[in-house]
């Protein structure tokens, strides 16, 4: 995501990202057995992740519950220029990144109509777990626009939980409501919350269509400034606007058409999917440092951002 801090201390360029995955599913009896490996490379990122799950099934079908495990590691690097133009690895940065997840799912029938779900998962991340892009600025009076750029420096280890719960009631005509609500916390102080309502409905027999809203609030970590008074001015320090206090809207919009493949019995469940979302997000203490210049360091506008986003894709089932 290039977003504004980077822009502030990067040249543009094009990369590509290649994923692969393989998963696998056991049913035996009333419980389901899942495992998982996802490989992705990137010029500057390479990301390895295995997975395991289990889920039970108990009291008559009316309760599911299911646990999981997940383990990541990351190698990042650094891409730069070289004399002649190519972009290419720092030579001197390499670093390393692990993760582990741990996950509790819960999910209940109440009525016929009701379905209520509880999902808690903790992460914990070890090792290289800053963006190598990105910058701090400390005032630095006289000198440019007011500031000075310099690396960024992230404590070496983070944990995280988060707990949600999400309600869905189904009306007639097969149309459906679900709210949901999500708490997140982690060792850096930051704390979120997250607020969602979607809407179902279908028209006719093969026409759905969906809207939902979306609120998100998010506090800064400990370690977060705009702007720091000098350098070396705390241990660990950081501009990144993933760590800024932030609020964020999401609305949109989707519709969906089944269809049957002709003379393809095998493939009788098929879709083409179009969504359409608006993001607005407006930041509390994240500043347009690129027009320093016109208001001078520490002064900027607060940055907001708004963004449209468009999803097709076709799903066949067979």
């Amino acid at each position: 995501s290039a977003s504004i801090d980077v822009k502030l201390s990067a040249s543009p360029y094009h990369e590509t990202r290649r994923q692969e995955s393989v998963a696998a599913d056991y049913l035996h009896g009333k419980s389901t057995y899942s495992a998982g490996f996802i490989t992705s490379k990137e010029p500057d990122y390479k990301a390895n992740t295995e997975y395991f799950a289990v889920s039970q099934d108990m009291f008559g079908d009316l309760t599911t519950l299911t646990l999981g495990y997940r383990r990541g590691w990351d190698r990042v690097y650094r891409d730069i220029k070289s004399p002649q133009g190519f972009i290419e690895n720092d030579p001197t940065f390499h670093e390393r990144a692990d993760h582990r997840g741990y996950s509790l799912s819960l999910t209940q029938i109440l009525t016929r109509n009701a379905i209520l779900g509880f999902n808690y998962e903790l992460l914990t991340d070890q090792g290289y777990l800053a963006n190598p892009y990105r910058k701090i600025r400390f005032v630095s009076p006289g000198q440019g626009a007011g500031f000075t750029l310099t690396d960024q420096v992230y404590p070496t280890t983070r944990t995280s939980s988060s707990a949600s719960l999400q309600l869905k009631y189904y009306l007639p005509y097969r149309a459906a409501l679900t709210g949901q609500y999500r708490f997140f916390h982690d060792t850096w102080g930051i704390t979120a919350r997250t607020a969602e309502v979607d809407y179902t409905h279908p028209v006719r027999k093969h026409l759905i269509l969906d809207g939902s809203f979306r609120y998100y609030h998010q506090g800064p970590a400990d370690f977060y400034s705009d702007l720091f008074p000098r350098a070396n001015y705390q241990n660990f320090m950081g501009r990144d606007r993933e760590l800024a206090a932030f609020n964020s809207y999401t609305v949109g919009a989707g519709a969906s058409w089944l269809f049957a493949m002709p003379f393809v019995p095998a493939l009788g469940r098929n879709s083409i999917n179009l969504r359409v979302d608006h993001l607005m997000i407006d930041y509390s203490d994240f500043r347009n440092a690129l027009l320093a210049g016109t208001y001078g360091a520490g002064n900027e506008p607060l940055y907001k951002l708004n963004a449209n986003i468009f999803q097709v894709f076709v799903s066949i089932w067979f």
